[in-house]
């Protein structure tokens, strides 16, 4: 009897090992499932930002000799909405009076005659009398976006049917208008350009650097270069007959953002949105912390709001991620982990670095930390944009949701 009793034992102790190393065996398989996952999304991630990188640095290099506007050059109308006095706002405005292009008109638009920059635009027109250009006055609506409602009035007062809608604190070279108008095929319906932050004069004007050029313009010209291009509202050039067979610039009151209904009015015709070679600058000067994360925020918000199937892939879109799988990488297989992510930050950072210097962009030895800075902030502007449904931009309360009212400020 006892030895049967041992022998029950016994096998019983076999089944046990038997057991805990088929457990050990499956803990290790999972873990080696997972470092190669980890490994496989870090080496990916970093092989689409270096490749991101490369066709940025080819589209954006600085351009050689200005273009010359050639003889049969069609007429074209610049419609500039202001508000308010921005940072190096006589500058951006000036420039305007400066394109060397021979028939152009400029006009204007301002929502409330007491706008504090109605004087300086004023004085502009007057110094500058060979160049046709005019100021509107008035409060049109067609939606919750105090941008677009300023240029109802504009478009619809052009003269020519090539019509160019630039951001007021868009520094315009003197080839301006030939440079979009180069970019314009018959494929194409749109012709867009991405601010390039320059001229920062602090830390935050410095971290919006790296937010619009080695981050966001990047990207845009990455899917631009794959058939993907998405309208951006800092510089838009419209061939009038695009958008009129649309229904008009009122046609972009479909969505919130007007360059994000500018998308979908250009595909649904069956055309392109292509991005202007060596975008536009836009002197930054002083900015505030705050003042940074708000504007990046309601961006992310309409991006959700416009395309959220696009938007969602954003959370992976920065350093953070692939710094994380390479830190476990490094913890399970007993590499040193400092100096993995330092290696694995250097190629990053020195990569953006390198394309902000190819690119002619600002660029600073600190640039790193303002890198790693708007990295740590993009999880929480995703987080936001994902959320979040209400914002103010100039004074405008506005919401994302449709049925939602929109507030006005009332000036």
């Amino acid at each position: 009897m006892t030895s049967i009793v041992h022998a029950r034992e016994l096998v019983n102790a076999d089944q046990g090992r038997v057991i805990a190393l088929s457990s050990r065996r499956f803990s290790g398989v999972r873990m080696t499932i997972l470092i190669c996952a980890a490994a496989a999304f870090g080496v990916l991630a970093t092989l689409l930002h270096i490749a991101s990188i490369i066709i940025a640095a080819a589209r954006c290099r600085p351009p050689g000799a200005p273009l010359a506007a050639p003889a049969d050059a069609p007429a074209v109308t610049v419609v500039r909405p202001v508000c308010g006095l921005d940072n190096f706002v006589e500058d951006t405005l000036r420039s305007t009076f400066r394109l060397d292009y021979p028939r152009y008109e400029v006009i204007f638009c301002v929502a409330h005659r007491r706008d504090p920059v109605v004087p300086l635009v004023h004085d502009l027109i007057v110094a500058h009398p060979h160049t046709r250009a005019r100021l509107l006055i008035g409060d049109d609506r067609v939606n919750g976006n105090p941008k677009l409602n300023n240029c109802l009035k504009g478009w619809d007062a052009a003269a020519h049917d090539w019509i160019v809608i630039a951001d007021s604190n868009v520094l315009m070279p003197a080839d301006y208008i030939q440079r979009l108008m180069s970019a314009f095929e018959p494929c194409c319906g749109l012709v867009c350009a991405p601010p390039i932050g320059a001229l920062p004069d602090n830390l935050w004007a410095e971290l919006e650097c790296a937010f619009l050029n080695t981050y966001q313009a990047r990207w845009q010209y990455f899917a631009d270069t794959l058939g993907n291009g998405f309208a951006q509202g800092k510089t838009m050039l419209w061939r009038r007959d695009v958008l009129d067979a649309a229904g008009g610039i009122r046609a972009l009151g479909i969505d919130l953002a007007e360059d994000a209904a500018a998308t979908k009015v250009v595909r649904a015709a069956g055309l392109d949105v292509h991005l202007v070679d060596a975008p536009f600058a836009q002197p930054l000067g002083r900015r505030g912390f705050a003042e940074v994360f708000r504007r990046q925020t309601r961006w992310a918000r309409l991006r959700h709001a416009s395309f959220p199937h696009m938007f969602v892939p954003e959370i992976l879109s920065g350093a953070l991620p692939p710094l994380l799988a390479m830190a476990f990488v490094a913890a399970a297989t007993g590499w040193p982990i400092v100096a993995s992510l330092g290696a694995l930050a250097a190629l990053w950072y020195g990569a953006e670095m390198a394309l902000a210097w190819t690119a002619g962009w600002h660029l600073t030895p600190l640039y790193p930390l303002h890198g790693a800075l708007r990295d740590l902030m993009l999880p929480w502007i995703w987080l936001d944009g994902l959320l979040g449904t209400e914002f103010v931009w100039r004074g405008n309360a506005m919401s994302i949701i449709e049925d939602e009212p929109i507030l006005s400020d009332g000036r």
